[in-house]
C-alpha cells in the first residue's frame, strides 16, 4: 500500500493507493483494500469516515461493477464520498481485479463532511463539502461524440459548483480521465476553449473504459468551497 500525508489547503489529508490481494471475487477484492485502508488511516488518526474521494480501478466491465457494489457497502452513510471508477487493465502489476485510490481529510475542530446526493439519488455521490474543499464526483455523458460529451459534463459540472456555492474560477484541480482511443491534446483544447479561469491543477490519464460502453471522458473536479 502506497501512503502520503500532504497539507492542502490549510487541513491535512492521507491518501492511499493500492491493489487488491490476488484471489477471490472483485466484491470481495474491494472490501478487503477497503478494511486494509481503514486499519492504515487510523495509524494517522482518521478513519474511512473522512474518506473525501475515491477512484475504483478494475481490470474488466464486471469487475468494475463488483467493485463498485462493494465500494457501496464499505463507505455507506457518513463516509460517503465523491467517486469514480475506471476500467484498465495496464493499471495493475498484479492479477488483482481491484485497485483504490483514497484521499481522507483528517478531522479539525468544528467541521462537517456535508454530503449532497443527486435528484434523484444516484449511485455517485453529487458532492460532498468537508472544510474548505469541494469535491465532485466523477462525470460521464452518453453523447455521441468527444466534444459533445465535455461540453455536457462541464455544464452540469458547472451546475453543481454553483448548487454547491462555488464557481469555475474556484476550481483548484480538474483531472481528465480520457479514453485511451481519444487525443489528450483535443481533450486539453476543448477544456480551455470552454473554461476560461486559471486553474491550478490540470491532470490527463487515459483508460480503457468507465461505466457505460458510450463513455469517451469522465472528469473530476475538486473546488473551494
Amino acid at each position: 500500500m502506497q501512503k502520503s500525508v500532504f497539507e492542502w489547503y490549510g487541513q491535512e489529508f492521507v491518501a492511499l493507493s493500492d491493489e487488491a490481494r490476488s484471489g477471490g471475487s472483485a466484491h470481495d477484492q474491494t472490501r478487503d483494500i477497503f478494511e486494509r485502508m481503514d486499519l492504515e488511516l487510523r495509524k494517522e488518526g482518521v478513519s474511512l469516515i473522512g474518506t473525501v474521494r475515491t477512484r475504483l480501478w478494475a481490470r474488466d466491465t464486471s469487475a468494475r461493477t463488483r467493485g463498485s457494489r462493494a465500494r457501496l457497502e464499505m463507505l455507506a452513510n457518513s463516509a460517503r464520498s465523491s467517486s469514480s471508477s475506471y476500467i484498465d487493465p495496464s493499471h495493475f502489476e498484479s492479477t488483482a481485479s481491484i485497485a483504490v485510490d483514497l484521499v481522507a481529510m483528517k478531522p479539525a475542530s468544528g467541521l462537517t463532511k456535508i454530503l449532497q446526493e443527486y435528484d434523484p439519488p444516484q449511485v455517485p455521490l453529487r458532492y460532498s463539502i468537508y472544510g474548505p474543499l469541494l469535491h465532485l464526483s466523477g462525470v460521464t455523458s452518453d453523447k455521441p461524440t468527444l466534444p459533445e460529451q465535455v461540453s455536457d459534463i462541464l455544464g452540469r459540472i458547472g451546475e453543481s459548483l454553483m448548487d454547491a456555492g462555488s464557481s469555475w474560477s474556484q476550481a483548484a484541480k480538474v483531472s481528465f480521465y480520457l479514453q485511451r482511443n481519444e487525443s489528450l491534446d483535443e481533450m486539453a483544447k476543448l477544456f480551455t476553449a470552454a473554461i476560461t479561469a486559471p486553474i491550478a491543477e490540470l491532470d490527463y490519464v487515459l483508460v480503457d473504459g468507465y461505466s457505460a460502453i458510450e463513455n469517451r471522458v469522465e472528469i473530476e473536479v475538486t473546488a473551494v468551497a
